[in-house]
């Protein structure tokens, strides 16, 4: 079994990690602080919730015009072009008195650029580790999520308490800009994986093979929904406990990092996928504890312990790859990270419009409760897609992946 030794011993891989870690720590730390200036400035939770996950609504975009990029581009020029503009955008952010409108407008532009990086990361991490590393690998990305929200958000709590919203967004535009030369000078300068022009048009045509297969739908559905609706609980942290918020969010994130560390390093293939049934269930569980008036560190060690559950989407993730081609695995990739980020925004949206009607805490109990409901409804489908011995191929996809597109060809 591989170690987390050996793929950080990859000087492209440190890199690659590296830049993805400055990038969720810039993205982190603006996104709570946007939302207490909302939130502060209007007393809405809807406006709250929509400046910190809104953003999320531009990864369909991604997805839906240029997500091909993720297999049709060079890799290295992509994700320091997007590290760039990330930069400037947070930058804009902290030098300039913008309104609501032009904040959010500017987070929509990163959150647009991202979704297609999203896709271009995920799809070179298949080639920058090696075949049987790519669910560690994975687990280390993700790792480095968790870290880098935990840093961001227990940061940005604290720094809003001493320094103005504006030297918060400023320690965030350094994050983005750090990344740039790390990524340009840390990766190699590969070619595309997909010989095709990166337009809406190739996107859609690579987008329709992949949901047209039957085999990778209820991942898809997994992979999204459950997840989601959990993310529109963690949506209205700001508006049920203010300043304090940070402390939830930080022990979501260190739930998230924990369940990836012991499923991708110490669990088996098939261990991963006999531990994700639980997981799924036990990311909803305790989220339904807001329903009860806690202090506020029992309530962060519930949204701990609920977001390991997180981790259930490390082997779904695993199969999805396995079916899929290798010149689309960029992309179904990057549609699986849009799709994903899409639903949160949306449902975000949603648990902020139901929190103004009643209040946060009753919100983010039915969205717990709607969690729990759609992944015990997906456990059949689930089951049998997540079953080895129900498909044929290799982890390369090989001739499960060939026979599951005959599916879709006219």
């Amino acid at each position: 079994m591989s170690t987390y030794r050996q793929i950080f011993a990859k000087r492209e891989f440190r890199s690659l990690w590296i830049g993805s870690a400055l990038g969720n720590a810039s993205s982190t730390m603006t996104s709570l602080t946007l939302a207490l200036m909302v939130d502060a400035a209007t007393g809405s939770a809807l406006l709250a919730a929509l400046v910190m996950f809104g953003p999320s609504l531009a990864q369909v975009l991604g997805a839906s015009t240029l997500m091909s990029a993720a297999d049709t581009a060079r890799p290295r020029r992509v994700l320091t072009m997007l590290a760039g503009l990330s930069a400037i955008a947070v930058g804009a952010q902290a030098a300039l008195d913008l309104n609501a409108g032009t904040r959010l407008l500017l987070a929509l532009l990163v959150a647009y650029g991202l979704s297609i990086g999203s896709g271009v990361r995920w799809g070179l991490l298949n080639e920058v580790v090696d075949q049987d590393q790519f669910v560690l690998g994975r687990s280390a990305m993700n790792l480095s999520v968790g870290a880098m929200q935990i840093a961001g958000f227990g940061t940005a709590g604290l720094l809003l308490q001493a320094l103005s919203p504006s030297t918060v967004l400023w320690l965030a535009t350094g994050c983005s800009a750090l990344a740039v030369p790390i990524l340009r000078f840390g990766l190699r300068d590969r070619d595309a994986r997909r010989v095709a022009r990166t337009s809406f048009t190739e996107t859609w045509r690579g987008n329709r093979r992949l949901l047209g297969r039957a085999s990778t739908r209820p991942l898809l559905l997994a992979l999204t929904l459950p997840n989601g609706l959990i993310v529109g609980c963690e949506a209205l942290f700001v508006p049920y406990a203010g300043p304090d918020a940070g402390w939830l969010l930080a022990a979501g994130a260190a739930g998230m990092m924990t369940g990836d560390l012991v499923v991708g390093r110490f669990l088996s293939r098939s261990g991963r996928r006999v531990a994700g049934r639980w997981l799924r269930i036990l990311l909803a569980v305790p989220f339904l504890g807001f329903a009860l008036d806690l202090p506020i560190a029992v309530l962060s060690v519930l949204v701990a312990v609920g977001s390991s559950g997180y981790a259930a989407s490390l082997s779904q993730q695993e199969v999805l790859v396995d079916l899929t081609p290798a010149d689309l695995r960029g992309q179904v990739l990057g549609l699986e990270s849009a799709l994903r980020m899409t639903t949160f925004g949306i449902v975000a949206i949603l648990a902020g419009a139901l929190a103004d009607l009643t209040s946060p805490a009753p919100a983010i109990t039915v969205f717990a409760a709607a969690s729990l409901l759609v992944s015990v409804v997906l456990t059949r489908p689930l089951s049998r897609v997540m079953n080895p011995q129900a498909r044929i191929g290799s982890t390369h996809g090989g001739r499960a992946a060939a026979e599951s597109l005959e599916e879709v060809r006219p």
